[in-house]
């Protein structure tokens, strides 16, 4: 068995803040995944389910591997507030992370083949068939939180991880030994979550959570969880916040910049642009997490927080995407907000009857016809 410290060494190079070594073997919390699928808590997120075999035996995962290095990359920066009082998660308002710790995970493959690491080898940021957080924290490069996330020294919960399946077989543990994190008593966490997506410590509710509402779930929002989005068009941070671990977190803004889709313009914000967006939207949001829920996702989250956050530049867009959005779920999240937000204003009542006479779609006009009985 191979010690690790020339990989953890290429790994300090090439800018991660944290790594370590986790056996490639069912990870420790992989009963509870499984009953958390049986349970149905992981939504619409349907690969989940299809890659259920290879996730609980990541051996599968790439035949000949037989170590996992995971690293951790701090993303912490000051919140970010847009125009009009918006928020997005902080991880999402510079460059796509997962092109950033990609390139980086690729160079580390390279040099470790360079010093003789075995092959084959292959690169994970996020989207592949791996629990990491179990694996990071059999690795000891943090500790599991009451929130469902990870926590290490001085970051807190404000890193990404990446994982590199290597043929070769190395000593787990981390890179250095860490006092880690531990919540004790503290349920800060529960206790902000708007739409109760903690159901008991360490266990979300997908379904519940605004972070996959407004990112992962493609289609309408519930009713019940809209008022409770608050200000959040893409992701939350509120359980991040409070937690007192990442409270003096670095400032990695330089890291990962700001996307331009971010700027004020004086014309109602981000949000009255974002609602607004048409076949551009590849282009506008070009190198950006906030292309995740693609074009009528993020105009959806943007109509229902004008309606959370309501103004008359907000109104106006509402009543426009209300008659030419071509998305019944974009139409209908506008009907809800105005109804929420505007009811009684002049002319709202009128366009909501108007659109709910010329409306197609059945579950739109469902929608319309739930706004105009809230008056």
């Amino acid at each position: 068995m191979r010690h690790p410290t020339t990989a953890f060494e290429i790994a300090w190079d090439l800018g991660f803040d944290l790594a370590g070594v986790a056996p490639l073997a069912p990870p420790a919390r992989a009963s509870e995944f499984q009953a958390w699928l049986d349970a149905g808590r992981h939504g619409s997120m349907d690969y989940l389910e299809r890659q259920r075999e290879r996730i609980v035996s990541p051996a599968a995962v790439l035949p000949g591997a037989r170590s996992l290095l995971v690293v951790g990359l701090g993303h912490s920066r000051p919140a970010i507030e847009l125009e009009g009082g918006a928020r997005v998660a902080r991880y999402a308002a510079g460059r796509d992370y997962h092109n950033y710790i990609g390139k980086r995970l690729r160079k580390l493959g390279k040099r470790l083949a360079a010093e003789g690491y075995g092959s084959p080898q292959r690169g994970i940021v996020d989207a592949g068939p791996l629990l990491e957080r179990s694996h990071a924290a059999e690795a000891g490069i943090g500790a599991e939180s009451k929130a469902g996330n990870l926590l290490a020294p001085v970051l807190g919960p404000w890193f990404f991880l990446g994982e590199l399946l290597i043929g070769e077989e190395l000593e787990p543990g981390p890179a250095e030994q860490l006092s880690l994190p531990n919540c004790g008593t503290c349920t800060a966490c529960i206790e902000v979550c708007p739409t109760q997506a903690i159901v008991a410590p360490g266990e979300i509710d997908a379904r519940r959570c605004i972070s996959y509402l407004t990112i992962e779930n493609r289609g309408a929002i519930p009713l019940e969880f809209r008022e409770g989005l608050g200000p959040w068009v893409f992701g939350c941070d509120l359980c991040s916040e409070v937690c007192p671990w990442g409270s003096k977190a670095p400032d990695h803004s330089e890291r990962f910049g700001t996307h331009e889709v971010l700027e004020a313009d004086g014309q109602g914000g981000p949000l009255v642009r974002w609602l607004a967006e048409g076949e551009a939207f590849s282009q506008t949001f070009n190198g950006s997490p906030l292309q995740r829920p693609k074009r009528e996702g993020l105009a959806r989250n943007a109509a229902i927080v004008l309606g959370n956050l309501p103004s008359e530049m907000g109104r106006d867009s509402l009543l426009r995407a209300l008659q030419f959005d071509p998305s019944p779920i974009v139409r209908g999240s506008s009907a809800w907000s105005l109804s929420h937000a505007h009811r009684q204003d002049a002319g709202v009542r009128d366009a909501l009857e108007s659109a709910l006479g010329r409306e197609s779609d059945s579950a739109a006009a469902l929608e319309l016809r739930q706004a105009l009985d809230k008056d």
